[in-house]
């Protein structure tokens, strides 16, 4: 992470102290105080064929038209700044499809505002990290680290590209618990879920290095990877085909 990447900011931790910091929350795995939820092995983020038509799938690529440029779908407005729940997230919910739409909109486009309601919200972050200045950690590390990578996922699409779907590997999901990872609250926490999508007429797919929860909402929180030693995009395991989800740990 290089010094360019912060902005001057009153009162704000020092480069040294967050890399410092980035490199500890790095090196966190799934503790001892982590738990798998009850359910099936995998999920695979489709829309059920009985859903509304007006429901956005996962599937769908957001398209501008003369009367309605591309916009991001709500996917829990304002629930960052409600207390945490052991809710277990759903990828059959309208909040995962949203965000998926949100997800792909982002890189379909190269911008990662679009993403917003997609990553983890940064009034969540506050109450989960047990860390000093926690949301310029959000802002200066997490969030732009998610920018420089939807640039780079950008970079490997043809105009036209379709999502398929998401895959998040259920099996691999645990309950990461308070004192875990600096962590003042817990999280569901899901490594390596699979976008698989359409490019050119051949099915190709990248990783999400990590999903976690608030609410029974699944977030992005690293995209790319979870750590870097320097401020560069990155791809999570691009592959011809569907990939591999996983490995599983992390936090």
């Amino acid at each position: 992470m290089s010094s360019a990447r912060r902005a001057p900011l009153a009162a704000a931790p020092t480069v040294a102290a967050l890399l410092a910091l980035a490199a500890a929350l790095a090196g966190c795995g799934a503790s001892s105080s982590s738990q798998r939820p009850a359910g099936p092995s995998s999920v695979t983020a489709t829309r059920p064929p009985s859903a509304p038509p007006a429901t956005p799938t996962a599937s769908a690529t957001p398209r501008a038209t003369a009367a309605s440029p591309p916009a991001a779908l709500p996917v829990a407005p304002g629930a960052g700044a409600l207390p945490q729940t052991r809710t277990v997230p759903r990828t059959d919910s309208a909040a995962f499809r949203n965000a998926t739409a949100d997800l792909w909109l982002a890189v379909t486009t190269g911008n990662p505002r679009f993403g917003l309601p997609a990553f983890f919200p940064e009034a969540a972050y506050k109450q989960v990290k047990a860390i000093p200045y926690p949301d310029a950690d959000w802002q200066y590390r997490l969030y732009y680290d998610f920018t420089l990578d939807v640039r780079a996922a950008h970079a490997l699409l043809h105009p036209g590209a379709q999502l398929v779907r998401v895959v998040v590997p259920a099996a691999d999901t645990v309950w990461v618990g308070p004192g875990a990872c600096y962590n003042s609250v817990g999280y569901w926490h899901a490594p390596g879920p699979r976008v698989v999508y359409r490019d050119r007429g051949q099915e190709r797919s990248f990783g999400i290095a990590s999903l976690i929860s608030w609410r029974g909402v699944w977030y992005v929180v690293h995209l790319g990877a979870v750590a870097r030693d320097v401020a560069t995009g990155i791809v999570d395991e691009p592959a011809v085909g569907p990939g591999v989800p996983g490995p599983p740990g992390g936090c």
